[in-house]
């Protein structure tokens, strides 16, 4: 690819297509021959030459397999980071190490950063210098170095005649091996299963620790359309944040310190001005979080009639409770504003999962493929002595889950939906620090301040009086929902005729048994857990007693504990489910050899390919592949917070002046492609064939969420914010224009 300078010393244009093409005809990595549609799975990027490289290029991919995933060379996958773990997904695009990713990857720290008197989470944020931009604690990414199949490694000591602990010990201590021999040298790694147990893998990555903000647009930009317009197609959202890495002065990975460097990437990705055309080829590269693809019609039928009935009553109760107080002040609002979009980006989710799963008939369909494969085996006793009877095995398992599932949803959701709960029960370790005397004034002080420094965090964004109303509503969901024998021991303070020796407060005296808003006032009324003041006080001269007893201390350690035993019953019987999937989805692969197979996401590198592409959700309907600058501006309502247009924006859309950045006088926000992505894709590129940005995914479509079970080719589609959108809101609007300039642009000569 050669590329010939413009007047703009960071537009390049492609006059000619001159790439060269590398051999690819090496062994197929899996053992059988596959196919499936070419717009659906998640691939690992290793697999890319085996298993799907000729199908992209005949859909318009330009690049070679050593251009998207090399361990020898500079390649796409050195331009692709996984954001905190897993969350997100974020691409470097300058050779100063400036990252993009979405703004609701970046929401928290953008919170974070934001007061009642410079409130940059509503006015927007944009780093005049690097001097200027803003450390963000706890935030890191993860380059991948490389990928390697060590399935045989870890199942060397593996024996058939073993019972499922003795093969998990044994794959630990395999797994135990190889990582640590992996992460000599200053990286990190980690070896994850695949196939539920029939495949590992091995990940070795570079940590970077020191990631700062550089700049994000008003939230009126950044999550225009909020909750109503999430997880929904025709989209108007500017859904994206820039952060920088740094790394040491000798270009290592390093922690934060004012001495730092923008990193030197391997790769960065060149940016694209001239957009998309329907049916072109689209790539996501990125850390997908979640799927169960396989799972069976004994986990849809839970899911439809527990699980997600469950955790959507849940949130909906804390959203309700969230909402009035954040439109009451704008200091809580301010405080619990990624809170609130944490808890309901998931709860519109669970809502939009049951809807198509029953819409389309999952479970139908589930039911007749395991009769399929259940004929299949039983035809060949062979297959019998084999993989046994799997479904079988899968259904008593599930029937075992279902006995915990309900409680153990219940604390997750409404146990530590009350955040004195999340914040009070780490304090065990406090407790037992003091209360074994093994360590001495010094070492108790060191302790004591590591405590202070999460307080000052929480306390920031606290507000005891919401958090009381949610401890009373969810609570008394939990004690109304969930037999006596799964409920915390702390819930028989609201019950009648317990002996007062007893009673979990001796003196809480509870009249009206379930009235968990006088426990609720009598907690927070006395904890020093939801008080700064009183907290901090106690930080000065910290004593076992006054801990033990606290009533809100107590409370978190009592919800706590009945987590983890509910855990440890969920989590046995989870583990004979896993036993029964990996013959299960071994007898599947081979049934069907014709297929190709790939595995769950679990939050490790996956590529996947598609088009741009519109759809129709339903009879007369048909949604276009874009949408524009005009769609915004048609949805604003001055009167609703979700939907609010800013006046300069107004502005420049009247005068049409879009810049470079514009497309016959119009100017593109957002569009779709077939992608197959989930949660932690957020913030992934989308990348042309050229192996050029175009656009970062952010969001999956309403009609296929069930998607995550599912893949429904024909409904499936990936929202994706335009990166010329991008540029645009930077340059024109934002006035940040010294930041495009950092980025290599191009447009394709004409």
């Amino acid at each position: 690819m050669r590329f010939l300078w413009n007047k703009n010393p960071k537009i390049y244009l492609i006059k000619r297509r001159n790439m060269k093409k590398w051999a690819f005809l090496l062994l197929i990595i899996l053992a059988k021959p596959f196919i499936s549609f070419a717009d659906e799975g998640m691939w690992l990027p290793i697999h890319i030459q085996g298993l799907i490289y000729t199908d992209m290029e005949k859909m318009g991919l330009q690049l070679t397999p050593e251009d998207i995933y090399s361990i020898n060379h500079s390649s796409l996958k050195d331009a692709v980071v996984n954001l905190g773990g897993g969350f997100c997904t974020g691409e470097i695009i300058s050779p100063e190490g400036l990252m993009i990713t979405n703004h609701h990857c970046g929401y928290d720290y953008v919170q974070a950063h934001s007061t009642v008197e410079n409130d940059i989470l509503t006015n927007g944020f944009w780093a005049a210098t690097k001097a200027d931009e803003l450390p963000n604690d706890g935030l890191f990414v993860q380059f991948l170095v490389r990928i390697e199949d060590v399935t045989n490694k870890v199942l060397a000591n593996v024996k058939t005649q073993m019972t499922g602990d003795e093969r998990e010990e044994a794959v630990d201590d395999a797994i135990s091996q190889i990582v640590s021999e992996a992460e000599k040298g200053d990286y990190d790694a980690n070896v994850r299963s695949f196939f539920d147990g029939n495949e590992y893998y091995l990940f070795v990555y570079e940590t970077y620790r020191d990631v700062r903000l550089v700049g994000a647009p008003p939230e009126s930009v950044g999550k225009f359309g909020g909750d109503t317009d999430n997880w929904m197609w025709p989209r108007h959202t500017g859904d994206f944040s820039l952060f920088r890495v740094y790394m040491s002065p000798d270009g290592k990975p390093a922690e934060y310190s004012p001495d730092n460097i923008p990193l030197r990437p391997k790769h960065f990705l060149p940016i694209s001005l001239d957009g998309y055309r329907k049916g072109d080829f689209a790539m996501v590269m990125g850390y997908p979080g979640h799927t169960d693809r396989y799972m069976t019609s004994y986990g849809v039928k839970l899911t439809l009639d527990e699980t997600n009935p469950a955790r959507v009553k849940i949130r909906q109760k804390r959203l309700e409770i969230l909402r009035d107080d954040m439109d009451s002040s704008k200091k809580i609002r301010l405080q619990y504003a990624a809170k609130y979009a944490n808890v309901s980006n998931y709860w519109k989710y669970f809502i939009g999962q049951s809807r198509g799963l029953k819409k389309l008939h999952i479970y139908d369909k589930k039911v007749r493929e395991e009769k399929e494969l259940q004929n299949w085996i039983k035809d060949k006793k062979t297959r019998v002595k084999k993989y046994g009877h799997p479904l079988e095995d899968i259904g008593r398992a599930y029937a075992d889950i279902e006995k915990y599932n309900l409680p153990f949803y219940y604390h997750l959701e409404a146990g530590f939906g009350v955040e004195l709960v999340k914040f009070g029960y780490k304090y065990k370790s406090l407790l037992n620090a003091l209360e074994n005397g093994a360590m001495d004034r010094e070492d108790i002080d060191m302790v004591i301040r590591s405590y202070k420094s999460e307080a000052l965090n929480f306390f920031k964004d606290y507000h005891p009086a919401t958090d009381k109303k949610v401890f009373a509503a969810l609570f008394t969901l939990f004690y109304q929902d969930i037999p006596e024998n799964f409920q915390p021991d702390v819930f028989q303070a609201v019950k009648t005729r317990v002996p007062k020796q007893e009673r979990f407060f001796k003196d809480f005296n509870e009249k009206n048994p379930g009235d968990f808003k006088a426990l609720a006032d009598y907690v927070y009324g006395r904890s020093v857990l939801v008080d700064s003041t009183r907290l901090f006080s106690f930080f000065e001269h910290p004593d076992a007693k006054t801990l033990k007893n606290d009533p809100g201390y107590r409370v978190a350690i009592s919800i706590y504990n009945s987590y983890k035993k509910i855990s440890i019953l969920r989590g046995e019987a989870m583990g004979k489910l896993d036993n029964a999937r990996r013959p299960y989805i071994a007898a599947l692969i081979n049934m069907e050899s014709q297929k190709k197979f790939y595995p769950d996401a679990n939050s490790t590198m996956r590529l996947t390919y598609g088009k741009v592409l519109g759809y129709d959700p339903r009879d007369a309907v048909y949604y276009d592949y874009f949408t524009t600058l005009k769609g915004v501006i048609e949805k604003e309502d001055p009167d609703n917070p979700e939907f609010i247009v800013p006046q300069k924006l107004n502005d420049l859309y009247k005068t049409k002046d879009f810049g470079p950045y514009g497309e016959n006088g119009k100017l593109h926000v957002c569009f779709i492609t077939d992608n197959d992505i989930t949660g932690g894709n957020s913030g992934s590129p989308v990348i042309n064939g050229k192996g050029q940005l175009i656009g970062l995914a952010f969001d999956g479509n309403w009609e296929a969420m069930s998607g995550d079970i599912v893949f429904e080719p024909q409904l499936q589609r990936c929202i994706s914010v335009d990166i010329r959108y991008v540029l645009f809101i930077m340059d024109k609007f934002a006035g940040a224009k010294h930041l495009v300039d950092e980025m290599q642009l191009v447009k394709t000569y004409q």
